[in-house]
């Protein structure tokens, strides 16, 4: 996926500004993004803040070091049953 030229603490700051009564059109204007853009990062991450935004990516770095584990668990535990099918 294509890395954002706006970091994450620059998007929850527009997205706090917007509500705090800024028009939407006239923020994206400034920034150079669509509306849509505007959009998905409020689905995203509408109502959080900095220590919000922390612990996001603190989750999303463990639940990439789990399914890192679980993928080479996975291969051993699959050439284990090969070996043993091999075996028998």
């Amino acid at each position: 996926m294509r890395k954002s030229k706006f970091t994450e603490s620059q998007i929850v700051a527009l997205l706090q500004q917007i509500e705090g009564g800024r028009q939407v059109r006239e923020a994206c204007q400034e920034l150079g993004v669509s509306e849509a853009t505007y959009y998905v990062w409020k689905s995203k991450y509408g109502g959080m803040d900095d220590a919000d935004l922390h612990r996001l990516r603190d989750i999303e770095a463990e639940h990439g070091k789990l399914k890192r584990m679980y993928a080479e668990l996975a291969m051993e535990n699959q050439a284990l049953r090969d070996l043993i099918a091999k075996k028998s």
